[in-house]
């Protein structure tokens, strides 16, 4: 079964519980989302109310995937740029699969929903985004038509004597 990908859902309740429930389990799992497990929904939240702010004034908007149960299942957040010399590109954050997905090759069919989705944006160009090292994701992203553009040795501190590089990735979507 595939995703059902959507630009802009309305937020409400059932999605916002959906998110931060995603963003919880996948940290949770392990995943490179902005936090260290163990985490719940309330220790997340407040940087998901970032995001919905910036939804609301046009500067982020939301791509979600939902499975065949209409759960969230997937997310990412486009971010516009608001430097007028880099208003070509747009860079994507907390790009999320749930991990009782992983495998089925939900991560390639939601980046590729967000490059289709970032082809509709006036004036985008390319998408940008960072990934903690040590965990293979940049070969991930490399798979999917990204190229590593950047890499900062131990940038991320995971943890005291675990520091990660901070490696920056691009697509082009022409």
């Amino acid at each position: 079964m595939a995703l059902t990908f959507t630009l802009d859902p309305s937020v409400d309740p059932a999605l916002r519980d959906g998110v931060l429930g995603l963003w919880a389990d996948v940290t949770n799992a392990g995943g490179a989302v902005g936090f260290v497990p163990p985490v719940t929904a309330d220790v997340i939240r407040p940087s998901f109310v970032k995001h919905l702010a910036s939804m609301s004034e046009g500067g982020t908007r939301l791509l979600v995937g939902r499975d065949e149960a209409g759960d969230v299942a997937a997310t990412a957040f486009f971010t516009f740029n608001t430097h007028r010399l880099m208003t070509h590109w747009v860079w994507l954050y907390t790009v999320m699969v749930h991990p009782k997905h992983q495998g089925k090759g939900y991560g390639r069919d939601l980046l590729a929903a967000a490059a289709d989705a970032a082809r509709g944006f006036e004036g985008i160009e390319a998408i940008r985004l960072t990934c903690r090292g040590g965990l293979g994701l940049e070969r991930f992203y490399g798979s999917c038509g990204y190229k590593e553009v950047g890499r900062v040795p131990d940038a991320i501190r995971v943890a005291p004597g675990d520091d990660r590089d901070d490696i920056t990735m691009l697509r082009y979507l022409g």
